[in-house]
């Protein structure tokens, strides 16, 4: 038996050329800490405007009594816990693979995604119960109109840092990021949606407009929130997207067809920032381990680069004539569907 492993990080080393993961004292390529500067800095900007976003709702809540505020900004507190801690896991998703932990922190990315989605549940039970509350004891609104100008600029900030958290996150495979641009889209049409019940309510002066735009904006998050738990779900499961498997076969069914080798035993999952890819190749018994060696080593090479999310890939040889021989115990031979 004998592998041999490319490895492709977009935050630990580069694409292709066989590298290896780098150690402590060891500097990234420039657009890796690029990278990873950006990301920091698109966090700490989504935690600072977090912050100003529930100072600016708690006031208005405050002042007018609305349930359909109190419930943007009860979102809004579990919001900033959430995105602390996202800040905290990308740091420790960047740091380098140590002895203890050889295949580095990346999956991270998953908790950091259920926990933030947690937090949006929580949030939507909190605003369920408060809007029930203040039903039935009795309405009284104020000051709707300052009200509605302080969620609506929350809106229109909210949704812009949204859509540039969510774009980062795609372009640098960050599932933190993406997971917090989405939260923040939600917080942003949260606010949007008290804003309508707010109007309606000055302008029909039927006050039940205000706990009803309420209870829809917790069913819309409670749906958010529950939507990235399951996706946390799926990475720690190791949930292999067909989408990508597709991909993946087509290339290898290209590069292998190229090489004149054949392949199956192919097992794909995702950290969070790039594919891990298991490939078995299988050779002529004539051939020289040296030839099938190198042959294993262009297609380590090749397949991260022609794939759409970074990839490390790792190749097991195996003999064409005697394959079913030597394996005496049934072993995975599935390709990605």
């Amino acid at each position: 038996m004998m592998s041999a492993t490319s490895k492709v990080s977009p935050l630990t080393a580069s694409v292709g050329n066989h590298p290896e993961r780098r150690p402590e004292n060891a500097s990234n390529p420039p657009s890796l800490d690029r990278q990873n500067r950006d990301a920091r800095f698109a966090m700490n900007l989504s935690l600072a405007i977090g912050v100003l976003m529930l100072a600016g709702k708690v006031t208005a809540a405050w002042f007018t009594g609305s349930s359909a505020i109190f419930s943007d900004a009860a979102e809004s507190v579990v919001h900033v816990i959430a995105v602390a801690f996202a800040v905290f896991s990308l740091w420790l998703s960047t740091r380098p693979a140590v002895p203890k932990f050889q295949y580095g922190y990346e999956r991270i990315t998953f908790f950091s995604a259920g926990f933030e989605g947690a937090m949006i549940v929580l949030a939507a039970a909190s605003i369920l119960y408060a809007a029930i509350q203040k039903w039935r004891h009795g309405l009284a609104l104020e000051h709707l109109g300052n009200g509605v100008i302080v969620i609506l600029a929350a809106g229109l900030l909210n949704a812009a840092l949204g859509v540039y958290l969510v774009r980062l996150g795609r372009r640098n495979h960050s599932l933190i990021l993406e997971a917090d641009g989405k939260h923040v889209l939600t917080d942003s049409w949260t606010s949007f949606g008290v804003v309508a019940g707010l109007v309606l309510v000055m302008l029909t002066g039927w006050k039940p407009f205000d706990p009803l735009v309420a209870l829809a904006i917790a069913a819309n998050i409670l749906w958010s929130g529950g939507r990235l738990m399951w996706n946390s779900c799926k990475g720690l499961l190791d949930y292999s997207d067909p989408v990508v498997g597709h991909q993946i076969r087509a290339r290898l069914d290209a590069i292998c067809s190229e090489l004149n080798v054949e392949y199956h035993g192919v097992r794909f999952r995702t950290t969070g920032y790039r594919q891990i890819i298991e490939v078995h190749l299988l050779f002529p018994h004539y051939m020289g381990i040296g030839e099938a060696h190198r042959l294993a080593t262009l297609l380590e090479e090749r397949l991260p680069q022609e794939l759409s999310v970074p990839a490390e890939v790792t190749t097991h040889l195996e003999s064409r004539e005697d394959h079913a021989v030597v394996h005496h115990v049934h072993h995975f031979e599935g390709r990605p569907d």
